[in-house]
């Protein structure tokens, strides 16, 4: 199975100053192609961790922010990836614009968000997914579905719809700084172009064309 890319190219010229502004008009280009059906949830990426023993493991999680400090995501501490994080911080996201022939890699290490921050995300949430936060030791293995559902009917009614959900003592944000960032666009004959920022140690960014 093979698709040929037609879309149009990337050059150096066409880059923002930073990565996080260039990430912000593909950003908005995807949320645009949200209107035609042919991309969903663009928010969506696959976050990549290696665990003490040195084995990879990659999920897919939703970037509930970014700004020129990185990329927000939220999730139980307890989970593989957040022990993996605490035990090596480096990390890699990935977009995966497919249907738009794009794709974003960050490269970077992770560090938890404030409480303050957290705590507002938390209670941005629908009710239903606050609750979902306390049924759930995200990673640990469960005796059965039913089981599961259980749990979350007691922490429903512990905190029925209208009163307030604290935040999960072991729950939380990541923000990744990135130390790398790479914009892939597809292009005809796999000649894709790969254009991507490297963080100098004076927090600047330099440029590299790779090979496709």
């Amino acid at each position: 199975m093979r698709k040929q890319y037609r879309a149009a190219g990337l050059t150096e010229a066409d880059l923002a100053g930073d990565p996080y502004d260039q990430f912000a008009r593909w950003f908005a280009d995807a949320v645009r192609a949200t209107g035609s059906g042919a991309l969903t949830e663009p928010n969506a990426m696959v976050v990549s961790t290696v665990g003490a023993d040195g084995v990879p493991s990659s999920r897919t999680v939703l970037l509930k922010g970014y700004d020129q400090r990185g990329f927000v995501f939220f999730s139980n501490y307890g989970s593989r990836k957040g022990r993996e994080l605490a035990a090596n911080p480096h990390i890699s996201l990935l977009f995966p614009w497919h249907p738009v022939a794009r794709q974003v890699i960050v490269s970077g290490r992770a560090h938890r968000v404030s409480e303050e921050e957290t705590a507002a995300y938390f209670h941005s949430r629908p009710h239903g997914s606050q609750l979902g936060a306390w049924s759930s030791e995200q990673s640990s293995v469960v005796a059965s579905r039913e089981a599961l559902e259980e749990r979350y009917a007691e922490v429903e009614a512990r905190w029925p719809d209208g009163t307030q959900v604290p935040v999960p003592p072991n729950w939380g944000g990541f923000r990744v700084e990135p130390s790398s960032v790479e914009f892939w666009q597809g292009r005809e004959n796999r000649l894709h172009d790969r254009l991507k920022y490297v963080r100098a140690e004076a927090g600047t960014w330099t440029v590299e064309r790779l090979a496709p």
